[in-house]
């Protein structure tokens, strides 16, 4: 495994995070318990030393297994992190929609809920997951950020998918100590606000790195999914047309590139992320131990600069989210 500076944090974290929205098994298809918790002691049995969750993913069924799989000693081996201010308004039924709200009534009762199925009693970084929608003033949700690093409950603030002017309000007041976006090989559209935030001493995480999967050459046909998966909702683009085959023709490059290294094509679309030096960890989503094992093998290895040529050269031609 490999590790970078993580921002002005002080730790040194694994450029593979793992990410475990998938692990409540509801919205990435199904996922046993049993699969779930050897997933997360195999990417941690590896060197992944960085977790990455929320409370909406699986309506808190995520953070539950993930608590239960952090027992045993591996708690004490992650740097854990946990979101605030977005779930669904039906926890069964995400196509009902989410509220957004970054009270401080609502991270009060978040954080406790969260630290309550996580098994632990402090989070080492908490964000802000999305732009409050109820009105609440930035001014309060970063008052009760700060409040919860003073009662211990937090170690280290920030935020995922916020707009500039309001992470630029989080980094003023010195709550921003790391950033999150969406970072892959067909979606680059934060790649230079992921830059700056890198540039001012923040701790980088990219998320999304396998596409929701497509990136993993599993998808060569386009998929029909089930009701609520959110591979045809959140990354609807890329499993439909024309980003479909756009993508498809991505692959193409991606496999000759892994057949070469004796990889998988997830590997090649890790170490496309992991070749900027602005990204200092990157999201994996995880169903079992084999990928969990296949995704960290991809720290063993580095793209060479003909290989990175070739695949920015396919990308190019790639305008989903342009």
């Amino acid at each position: 495994m490999r590790y970078k500076k993580f921002g002005s944090t002080g730790k040194d974290v694994s450029v593979l995070c793992l990410g475990t929205w998938a692990l409540g098994g509801k919205q990435f298809g199904a996922v046993t318990q049993e699969d779930a918790v050897a997933a997360v002691h195999a990417m941690i049995d590896c060197g992944v030393n960085i977790v990455d969750t929320a409370p909406i993913y699986a309506s808190g069924g995520s953070e539950e297994i993930l608590g239960k799989a952090l027992q045993g000693g591996y708690r004490d081996k992650v740097f854990l992190i946990t979101k605030f201010g977005s779930e669904f308004v039906d926890p069964n039924d995400s196509d009902k929609g989410t509220i957004k709200d970054s009270s401080r009534k609502n991270m009060l009762k978040s954080i406790d809920a969260s630290l309550k199925r996580l098994q632990t009693d402090y989070i080492d970084g908490y964000l802000m997951h999305w732009d409050d929608r109820v009105g609440t003033p930035i001014e309060e949700t970063i008052g009760c950020m700060k409040e919860l690093k003073d009662a211990g409950k937090v170690r280290f603030l920030g935020m995922s998918n916020l707009e500039r002017d309001l992470a630029d309000r989080l980094l003023a007041d010195g709550v921003l100590d790391i950033v999150q976006y969406p970072y892959n090989m067909v979606n680059r559209t934060k790649e230079d606000v992921l830059k700056y935030y890198a540039g001012q001493g923040c701790g980088t995480m990219g998320y999304g790195s396998l596409g929701g999967g497509i990136l993993t050459g599993q998808f060569r046909e386009v998929p029909t999914f089930g009701h609520g998966d959110m591979r045809a909702s959140f990354y609807g683009p890329m499993f439909t047309e024309p980003g479909f085959s756009q993508i498809q023709a991505l692959l193409k490059v991606m496999d000759g590139i892994a057949e070469a290294h004796r990889a998988t094509v997830a590997q090649v679309a890790i170490n496309w992320a992991l070749a900027h030096d602005y990204m200092h960890t990157v999201l994996t989503g995880v169903g079992n131990a084999a990928e969990a094992e296949e995704n960290c093998a991809a720290a063993a290895w580095e793209l060479t600069a003909q290989e990175k040529q070739a695949l920015d050269e396919a990308i190019s031609k790639i305008h989903i989210y342009s």
